[in-house]
């Protein structure tokens, strides 16, 4: 059996024990939106191995999502500067549309 379902969708509230395998096709410029839906698996009554599989293309605006992640997770555990902040947010928007 195959649940499809948005990225948005699956983090939202849900159980989704049943399941033993995600895979994530569209990132989120926020990698926590990404980690709640992939964690919905990973709830108490699991009983499965748990396999989560990201898919990336090269190239294009999601190699780029996959970067500015990268940077949201380093400015969650408090390694940027208030100034590298702002510079990490100007690079970021850049970074998106070029």
């Amino acid at each position: 059996m195959v649940l499809l379902m948005s990225l948005k969708a699956g983090g939202v509230g849900i159980n989704l024990t049943a399941a033993s395998n995600a895979f994530v096709v569209d990132p989120w410029w926020n990698p926590a939106v990404e980690e709640q839906a992939v964690m919905r698996i990973h709830r108490i009554g699991q009983t499965k191995p748990v396999t989560i599989k990201r898919f990336i293309i090269k190239g294009i605006v999601e190699e780029r999502m996959e970067a500015v992640q990268a940077r949201k997770q380093r400015l969650i555990s408090g390694a940027l500067s208030d100034q590298e902040v702002r510079s990490a947010r100007i690079e970021e928007l850049k970074m998106l549309f070029t």
